[in-house]
């Protein structure tokens, strides 16, 4: 019986769970697994999976064929959703700080899941038409970027046959049936950093007997926005954003301390560590001039390396895309500021990586938007709230596309 992908997508979609935490997400990939007759493992890296299908009997060189990983990830975020679609999520989770948030998957991870899922029941159909190894990695927490770094810690390499090559999709704002890939930097590197700025609190009415955190918080956010503006090269890339700030519980008491967490992107280890550098000196400073007694704490929560395809298997890639969709299909969407952490694989078994997106938008929305100059504002983006991949045909190609790329890189029968 075929695998309703449909029903498989809205119910994900539905119950979106919080990176780490992935335990009914799980649940469901490995019942569609056993339906298929799929080996498989749970567990990994906590909450992850892997699968695999071996197509390497009677080979006729007796040798056995290319193995290939196909990569997904599982975990959505703490984000209240807004599509108003007929199965938007209303679950609720609790994150790491222990506070009960929103959870919505406005990134698209339901979409990779239930698109690699389709590509193992293709691929197990046409056993007969290719011969090698196909490991199917459904991994979680990519939004801390921490979740393939656990599987390999965990021993997916050992557990697992080795891959020869590392392949994965990302869904995003692109015209449905569109394909962005190109050679070298695909995504950008990323650090995620808290920074706890200490003060001296005390009451509201006596801001002289108090080193106020809050202030020395809102001069920080706004001095580092000039390592960009101001410190960095035009023509580099380099993103310093303060995605959250935490101070106080009330407003007649100046708190003790105040948080900020950051996200930093830059394409190269130069790049980092000029950024990092620059970080550290203003939050120092700004202490300082704050007259903080106590230096502020800097702690780097999760570093993920850039996302960088490889030359050779990229252009073959393409290549096979054109092939199968047409050449007017397949684009560089240039190189994304976000971060991955899908890399690790590829840079743990020493083997090439191909990652690409493809497109979940309405071509005649998208178009229109396009000729208004509005896509920014009018085609909500990947985190957004109002993030909706098209149902189908995004599904069905996302799934197309797994299969054209695995069995470009299996041997064929």
């Amino acid at each position: 019986m075929a695998l309703d992908l449909d029903a498989i997508y809205t119910d994900l979609h539905r119950h979106p769970e919080l990176s780490f935490q992935e335990t009914r997400t799980a649940g469901i990939i490995a019942q569609r697994l056993t339906e298929l007759g799929i080996e498989f493992e749970e567990g990994i890296g906590r909450t992850g999976l892997a699968a695999v299908i071996r197509n390497d009997d009677n080979a006729d060189d007796g040798e056995r064929g290319p193995v290939v990983w196909l990569r997904a990830d599982m975990d959505g975020l703490p984000v209240e959703e807004r599509t108003g679609l007929a199965y938007a999520s209303t679950a609720r989770g609790v994150d790491p700080q222990g506070l009960d948030v929103p959870v919505m998957h406005a990134c698209g991870h339901d979409m990779h899941v239930t698109a690699l899922l389709g590509a193992l029941e293709r691929l197990v159909a046409t056993t007969d038409e290719w011969r090698g190894t196909v490991v199917a990695v459904f991994q979680p927490a990519e939004e801390y970027g921490a979740g393939s770094q656990a599987m390999i810690a965990d021993g997916v390499f050992d557990r697992f046959p080795r891959p020869d090559i590392v392949l994965g999709q990302h869904v995003t704002v692109l015209p449905t049936g569109t394909i962005g890939v190109r050679p070298g930097t695909q995504m950008a590197a990323s650090d995620g950093l808290r920074v706890t700025l200490l003060g001296r609190g005390g009451h509201g009415s006596r801001p002289q007997a108090t080193i106020d955190p809050v202030v020395m918080a809102a001069a920080t956010v706004m001095r580092l926005q000039t390592i960009v503006s101001r410190e960095t090269d035009p023509r580099h890339v380099a993103v310093v954003t303060v995605g959250s700030i935490h101070a106080g519980l009330k407003n007649n008491i100046i708190p003790a301390e105040a948080v900020l967490e950051l996200s930093l992107r830059y394409t190269d280890d130069e790049a980092r560590a000029r950024v990092l550098e620059k970080v550290e000196r203003i939050v120092r400073a700004e202490a300082a001039a704050s007259g903080a007694e106590e230096e502020p704490v800097i702690r780097v929560d999760h570093s993920l390396p850039p996302t960088i395809n490889d030359d050779e298997a990229t252009a073959r890639l393409s290549a096979a895309f054109t092939r199968a969709f047409g050449d007017d299909k397949v684009v560089d969407p240039g190189m994304f500021t976000g971060s991955e952490d899908v890399s690790w694989f590829a840079r743990e078994a020493g083997v090439p990586l191909v990652f690409w997106f493809w497109g979940g938008v309405d071509p005649q929305v998208y178009a229109d938007a396009a000729a208004s100059g509005s896509i920014e504002r009018d085609i909500p983006t990947n985190h957004s709230p109002f993030f909706a991949p098209l149902l189908q045909p995004t599904l069905d190609n996302g799934v197309a596309n797994l299969v054209t790329a695995a069995r470009e890189f299996l041997a064929r029968r």
